[in-house]
């Protein structure tokens, strides 16, 4: 895919911004128990909002397309969004509470997360409609499942009418219509999520309807399936900290390199550069490199 000289943004993302209340524990408690943990720490999230500052960090020209609240929270994360150059001009004001995500970290890296959508849950289809420009104006439009369901798929339909590359992230995993699944490309799954869907295997995965497909694998990096064929992606052996947004990291450098023209495993392989780097640091977007720290 080669980028059309009349888009002005490599990625418009359309999903979820929170912020993240990270409390890291020696370990994770069983039900009804109580655990110490270290002191709160506050970062911005949510997989849109990582995404997004993911392909900004990179260079890349990013716009988002969401809603954040009227509380402190959502003050934090509209400001941090524009501190990484992230166009938040189709970011909806909307009274009430921001989304917020409850993170726990072992002392492994791993993490349990636990997410209050607030304002994500009233992202529309109106406001999807409202905003056709911005995806007329997209090489890549990158989607995830932080926001209602009518509203993602309106965003996919809406993307592939304009000519921009869908990238769905079926994160978290639920049902989702088979329309939708025929308009990724591709579809972007951890090893659970492809198991929700029922099969584990790209070409089962393709079978569903999917355009291209991508398997993320954690430390073992990723497997893509398109047309051309199946590839094995490995990824960089690093020490992690924090697994806290090294999915998204990956996305968000896979849709920037998508918009730039790679093909499929040649941008898998950047972004699994990026999920590795970003499981060094603590955070999601605080640990989200840039070009120069690769």
């Amino acid at each position: 895919m080669t980028e059309s000289p009349r888009r002005v943004y490599d990625v418009v993302v359309a999903g979820s911004v929170n912020a993240d209340l990270v409390v890291r524990v020696d370990r994770r408690p069983g039900a009804g128990e109580t655990v110490l943990g270290s002191d709160l720490v506050t970062h911005p999230g949510g997989k849109g909002a990582n995404q997004a500052v993911a392909a900004a960090r990179l260079g890349g020209r990013v716009a988002f397309l969401g809603r954040a609240g009227t509380d402190g929270h959502g003050d934090f994360v509209r400001e941090t969004l524009r501190g990484d150059g992230v166009d938040i001009g189709h970011l909806i004001t909307t009274p009430g509470a921001n989304g917020v995500a409850l993170i726990t970290v072992d002392p492994s890296g791993d993490n349990s997360i636990i997410v209050s959508p607030g304002a994500n849950a009233k992202v529309t289809e109106q406001d999807v409609a409202a905003a056709r420009p911005l995806f007329a104006d997209a090489a890549v439009v990158s989607l995830q499942l932080e926001i209602p369901l009518d509203a993602v798929v309106a965003a996919a339909r809406t993307a592939d009418e304009e000519g921009a590359r869908v990238v769905f992230n079926l994160s978290p995993a639920a049902d989702v219509p088979d329309e939708l699944i025929a308009l990724c490309d591709p579809l972007v799954v951890n090893e659970h999520e492809a198991a929700f869907l029922g099969d584990t295997r790209p070409a089962g995965l393709l079978a569903r309807g999917a355009r291209s497909v991508v398997i993320t694998r954690g430390a073992d990096g990723a497997v893509v399936a398109d047309a051309s064929g199946v590839t094995e992606v490995p990824s960089p052996r690093v020490d992690v900290v924090d697994t806290t947004g090294a999915g998204d990291a990956f996305t968000g450098a896979l849709c920037l390199r998508l918009a730039r023209g790679d093909d499929l495993p040649t941008a898998a392989r950047l972004a699994a550069r990026v999920g590795a780097a970003a499981v060094r640091r603590a955070g999601a977007q605080s640990s989200f490199p840039t070009l120069e720290e690769l």
